[in-house]
């Protein structure tokens, strides 16, 4: 069960988001950085101002949107507020940070308030089942049966900016176990069997390109034809996101 957040605190302070993943983080990210040779083709889709909904594909590795965070706030200015788990909430410490990095509770009713009031919310809609996918589906995202993000889109008139970052599935090997299967289907508790650099659990130094599509403009539909109107434009998000991972463009 998710919690509910004070009503406060489920508006981020971006001028707090804005220190902690800039200067609380500058370093660490810095050479992460350079670690992968971090950079980012299409930032220039990314529009300047308005609601937009940044949709990423989700490794398990994690970092590398928090590399995308920082070089659209370099970039842009703009500061994303991220959906996160409601685990991550549920846990002392990691709450406070979470909430000072800019990231929310995920829930469309948080997303909502946070579109209409004109922010750039990044989500990742294959969540964790689709981070502890086995490298032998690496490259593609498991967004078939996930559709909120593209019913809010469509509801609140909102462009989706997709990212993909292929190599990002290369940073470890991830082993598919029934042990891991079991954990996170009953305790939804992310327990993969994972290898990195070596036989080490350090990641691999692959080269890291994030690559943004242009917006997306949703269609426009009431609620007596909004199923089909999902379903439509899902279609077309997975499709399009799809030919991102393979080619960039």
């Amino acid at each position: 069960m998710g919690i509910l957040p004070d009503p406060n605190e489920l508006r981020p302070n971006f001028q707090g988001a804005r220190e902690s993943l800039i200067a609380r983080f500058t370093g660490p990210l810095n050479w992460l950085g350079r670690y992968h040779r971090h950079s980012v083709e299409g930032i220039e889709h990314m529009p300047s101002d308005g609601r937009v909904l940044l949709a990423v594909h989700h490794s398990l590795a994690t970092y590398d949107a928090v590399l995308l965070a920082k070089a659209i706030i370099d970039k842009t200015g703009r500061v994303p507020s991220t959906l996160g788990d409601n685990r991550i909430f549920q846990t002392p410490g990691v709450r406070r940070w979470a909430r000072r990095a800019g990231v929310v509770p995920a829930s469309h009713e948080h997303a909502e308030e946070l579109l209409r009031r004109g922010q750039l919310v990044l989500v990742a809609p294959g969540g964790m089942r689709e981070a502890l996918r086995p490298s032998t589906e690496r490259y593609r995202v498991r967004w078939d049966q996930r559709k909120g993000f593209v019913k809010l889109a469509i509801r609140t008139g909102t462009p989706i900016v997709l990212a993909t970052c292929p190599a990002a599935d290369d940073i470890f090997s991830v082993y598919e176990t029934d042990f891991t299967k079991v954990a996170y289907k009953q305790f939804k508790m992310p327990i993969p069997l994972i290898r990195g650099f070596g036989l080490s659990l350090m990641p691999r130094p692959v080269r890291l390109t994030h690559y943004l599509s242009e917006p997306l403009v949703p269609p426009h539909a009431n609620d007596d034809v909004m199923e089909e109107a999902v379903a439509d434009f899902h279609a077309k998000i997975v499709a399009r996101m799809n030919r991102l991972m393979d080619t960039g463009t």
